[in-house]
C-alpha cells in the first residue's frame, strides 16, 4: 500500500491553499479550484451536531468520492465528545475514496451565530476546552487534524501563539492563521507578524491567510513570512485565475495573460451548469447569485446587470444573459 503523503510534504509541493467558505466553496466550485491547480482544497464548514443526526443537507455538502484529492474538511463543535464521533464519520464515510488528507477544527469564524453556541472563534476564548477537543479528534482517528485560529478574540487578547503551541501539544499537525481577530471580522488589513512568528516557532506547517489577492502578495507574504502554505479565501471569488497565477509562479512556470472577458464567460457558465447538475435548476440558480456577482466585477454595467441576472430564475436565461453581457462587442 502506498504510503501517503504529510501535510508538510503537500504544501511544499503546492503551497496554494483555498479557504473554507460557507455558501461559496462547495463541489462545483471546489472542482474549478482544483482545475486552476489548488493544492489542498478546504470544504464548506460542517456541524459536528448535524452530522451526528445524519442531517441530509450536511451530508450532501461532503465531498463525493470521485472529487478528486486532496481535500480537507473543517468541522466545527464545541463539544470534545460530539467532535470526536463527527470525525470517526467523517473518515469512516470519506477515508476510502483516498481524496481526504486532513481534518480541521474550526477556531476561527466570527459569525454570531456560530460564536453564541461556544464555536469558531469563541474556542480562542477557552484554551482548555479547545485543547481537549483537539485531543478528542486527533485520539479518535487517523487521519492527521489541524486548526484554523484568527490573531485572537480582540487587540487586547491576540492569543494565538501560545495557544496554537497548546493544540500542536495536544494533536494539531497543521494550523492556519488569519491575520485578523474576531473583533475585526474582515474589516482593515490583516497583520501577518504574529503568522511570520508562529511559522518560525511551531513545530508543525503554519498555513498563512488574510488579504492575498494577486500573486505579489503571495510571493512577498511566503518570502517575508515563511509560512509552509498560503491560503486564499475572498480573493478568489470570480477571479479562480488567482490559484492558477499562484500556482504556476511557485512552480517556476512563467505566467499567463489575465481571463478574457470570453474566459470569464466560460468559466462562469460552466460553474453555472455544474450546479444545476449536482443541485437542480431551482438551487443552482440561487446559489450562482453569491458567485455571478464576483465574476463580474469592475466591468462597467456590471452593478446593473446583477440586479437583472437577480430577477431570472432559469439557468438557460442565466447563461444567455452572461453572454451577451460579456461577449458583446466582442468578434
Amino acid at each position: 500500500m502506498t504510503e501517503q503523503p504529510t501535510i508538510a510534504q503537500l504544501l511544499a509541493e503546492n503551497p496554494v491553499v483555498t479557504a473554507p467558505m460557507a455558501g461559496l466553496t462547495d463541489q462545483a466550485f471546489r472542482e474549478i479550484l482544483r482545475e486552476m491547480g489548488a493544492g489542498l482544497i478546504y470544504t464548506e464548514m460542517v456541524s459536528d451536531m448535524a452530522l451526528c443526526y445524519n442531517n441530509r443537507k450536511t451530508l450532501e455538502m461532503l465531498p463525493a468520492a470521485t472529487e478528486q484529492g486532496p481535500l480537507v474538511v473543517q468541522l466545527c463543535g464545541s463539544s470534545p465528545e460530539t467532535m470526536a464521533k463527527a470525525a470517526q464519520m467523517l473518515e469512516d464515510l470519506l477515508a476510502p475514496a483516498g481524496n481526504l488528507v486532513m481534518l480541521d477544527i474550526n477556531m476561527g469564524c466570527p459569525a454570531p451565530k456560530i460564536v453564541k453556541n461556544g464555536e469558531g472563534c469563541r474556542l480562542m476564548q477557552q484554551p482548555q476546552l479547545a485543547e481537549r477537543l483537539v485531543a478528542a479528534v486527533a485520539e479518535a482517528v487517523r487521519l492527521p487534524v489541524s486548526v484554523k485560529l484568527r490573531l485572537g478574540w480582540d487587540s487586547e487578547s491576540r492569543n494565538v501563539l501560545p495557544l496554537a503551541e497548546q493544540l500542536v501539544q495536544a494533536g494539531a499537525q497543521a494550523v492556519a492563521i488569519h491575520g485578523r481577530t474576531r473583533e475585526q471580522f474582515y474589516a482593515g488589513q490583516a497583520d501577518w507578524q504574529l503568522i511570520t512568528e508562529a511559522a518560525a516557532s511551531l513545530p508543525v506547517p503554519v498555513i498563512g491567510n488574510g488579504d492575498i489577492a494577486s500573486v505579489p502578495q503571495a510571493a512577498r507574504r511566503q518570502a517575508e513570512c515563511g509560512c509552509a502554505g498560503l491560503m486564499v479565501g475572498r480573493g478568489l471569488l470570480g477571479n479562480p485565475w488567482l490559484v492558477r497565477d499562484m500556482a504556476r509562479h511557485f512552480a517556476g512556470l512563467p505566467p499567463l495573460p489575465a481571463p478574457s472577458r470570453a474566459e470569464i464567460c466560460r468559466i462562469a457558465c460552466r460553474h453555472l451548469r455544474r450546479q444545476v447538475e449536482l443541485l437542480g435548476e431551482m438551487m443552482a440558480v440561487r446559489v450562482m447569485r453569491s458567485h455571478l456577482p464576483f465574476y463580474l466585477k469592475g466591468l462597467p454595467g456590471a452593478a446593473a446587470m446583477r440586479g437583472g441576472l437577480n430577477s431570472l430564475n432559469e439557468a438557460a436565461a442565466v447563461e444567455q444573459a452572461l453572454r451577451e453581457f460579456l461577449l458583446k462587442d466582442l468578434d
